[in-house]
């Protein structure tokens, strides 16, 4: 399972999880739904808060990964599917 840092707290967790999973704490997040609106994103990491992303489709974790100051991207439970992406080959081919 990759990881990745929790915001500025120095813990790790996964970096794909399903919505509701207990390894990634969102009451300690900013919780969006999509990486349009970079501003709040970009805010919360400066602050060393951790920034998770919901994703719905394999082009939404594929762009919320690729944001630096994402902590975690949930998917939906009907979307379990999303869990097992080749994420390198979804980058680069």
């Amino acid at each position: 399972m990759r990881e990745r840092w929790w915001g500025g707290s120095g813990r790790r967790v996964p970096e794909l999880a399903v919505e509701g999973d207990p390894a990634v704490p969102v009451e300690e997040a900013l919780v969006v739904d999509g990486v349009d609106q970079l501003q709040p994103i970009a805010e919360a990491f400066e602050a060393g808060r951790p920034v998770v992303v919901r994703a719905a489709s394999a082009d939404d974790v594929r762009a919320a990964l690729a944001r630096p100051e994402v902590a975690a991207v949930l998917v939906p439970e009907e979307r379990r599917d999303l869990l097992e992406l080749d994420l390198t080959e979804l980058t680069y081919g």
